[in-house]
This record gives C-alpha cells, structure tokens and sequence, in this order.
C-alpha cells in the first residue's frame, strides 16, 4: 500500500523519522502514546531505539506496533 513504511529511524524525544512508499516523509511523536498499555515499555530509550519494520508497519521487538495508516495521517 502507499503508506507502507519503508524506513523508519529513532530519533531524540521519543519521536521517529519515517518514509512511506509514496515518498511522504516524516516525524512521528510517539509521546502521546508512552503511558498505553504495552507501548509503556518504549519509555527506556535502549528499546525504543530497536525499532524496526515489519510487513511496512513500524514495529519494536515485543510486538508493538503502530499501524501505517495513522502514521501516515500524523506525520508532521
């Protein structure tokens, strides 16, 4: 799809640079969602850092993982 992620990388403040298929770029604040359920193990910065992707959704080892589709609608 157009909004699969192609490259994502962490940066300061919890945010990530992101790529999509279609070639929109951009930052994502993972902030809002620290204090949720299972994304509150991406407040240590040394996991937060592990991300990766998988199937063109950002995604961290222990399954977290934000779909394309809003990352492609909130990237600023």
């Amino acid at each position: 799809m157009y909004w699969d992620v192609k490259v994502v990388r962490p940066l300061q403040d919890h945010q990530i640079y992101v790529e999509c298929e279609d070639g929109k770029t951009g930052i994502f604040d993972m902030k809002p969602y620290l204090n949720r359920g299972v994304f509150r193990e991406l407040n240590d910065l040394s996991y937060f850092n592990q991300v990766f992707i998988e199937y063109g959704a950002v995604t961290w080892p222990n399954e977290q993982d934000i779909a394309p589709e809003t990352l492609y609608e909130d990237l600023v």
